[in-house]
């Protein structure tokens, strides 16, 4: 778990590392706005639409990012191969899950995500800065394929054969509800598993084992086969993320509801 996460405190004492803050609202407003509003020191501003995902289109809302795309963001952002990158939010880390995600995927082996996220740095009474930084740049190579990752097909099989999560609300699981894509209901065979309920009214992750108990309960056991989406793959990142503190190896299908509804062929589940 201390490979995955990191406390204000910690980052307070770490030296050396690349500080992102991926601060992001669908809808808005602009994170950069809020970056600029207030920061950790050090910190540099990732744009989770433009940095962490390829322009939306059939492949759904935030597609992975081509290889050499990722690459020049990151080294602009000052990422090295041989540095520990750090990544925060303030909405519980499901931004920063993402990128979390993405490094992880493309190879970089420390990534840690401040627990919390900037409300945590806050309440630890630690300052913040409206300092804008110049990193150097970075030396990061994308090498794909650092995580699993699932296709549609392999999605569909999952449900079936393992456990698929869908981490986006339940009343969008269920159907009843669909504010961003054109059709609602849920993968056939997913399980719901909103990603709100595995963080603490404080935005921290639940302990290792709590989120063992939580998973157990959904299905998620030793042996079983495992992934997650979400509406777009950002969400479900989060859910990746405390799967991973809970000791389980999962799968994300990066492009979610929205890549699996922009097929009309692919079934439907509502209820």
């Amino acid at each position: 778990m201390t490979s995955l996460l990191i406390t204000p405190e910690q980052l307070a004492e770490l030296r050396g590392a690349t500080v992102l803050d991926v601060r992001w609202r669908l809808g808005g407003p602009p994170g950069i706005d809020l970056y600029r509003e207030g920061h950790v020191e050090g910190a540099v501003f990732c744009d989770l639409n433009a940095d962490l995902a390829d322009p939306p289109g059939e492949a759904g809302r935030h597609p992975l990012p081509e290889p050499s795309a990722f690459q020049s963001a990151m080294r602009r952002l000052g990422v090295s191969d041989d540095r520990p990158v750090v990544v925060y939010d303030d909405t519980a880390s499901t931004a920063a899950a993402r990128a979390w995600w993405v490094l992880r995927y493309y190879g970089h082996h420390d990534v840690r995500v401040l627990d919390g996220g900037l409300p945590a740095w806050l309440a630890a009474g630690l300052p913040v800065t409206k300092d804008v930084p110049v990193p150097a740049e970075g030396d990061f190579t994308a090498r794909p394929g650092g995580m699993p990752m699932l296709t549609a097909d392999e999605a569909a099989a999952l449900a079936g054969e393992g456990v698929l999560l869908d981490a986006r609300a339940a009343e969008r699981y269920r159907g009843e509800v669909e504010p961003i894509d054109p059709v609602a209901g849920h993968v056939p065979g997913a399980v719901s598993a909103p990603t709100t309920e595995n963080v603490g009214p404080d935005g921290r992750f639940l302990a290792a084992e709590t989120l063992r108990h939580r998973f157990a309960g959904l299905g998620v056991t030793e042996g079983v086969r495992t992934g997650a989406y979400c509406g777009s793959g950002v969400t479900a990142a989060h859910e990746v993320l405390a799967l991973a503190v809970a000791g389980v190896p999962a799968a994300l299908y990066v492009g979610s509801w929205s890549h699996w509804v922009a097929d009309p062929s692919r079934p439907v589940a509502t209820g």
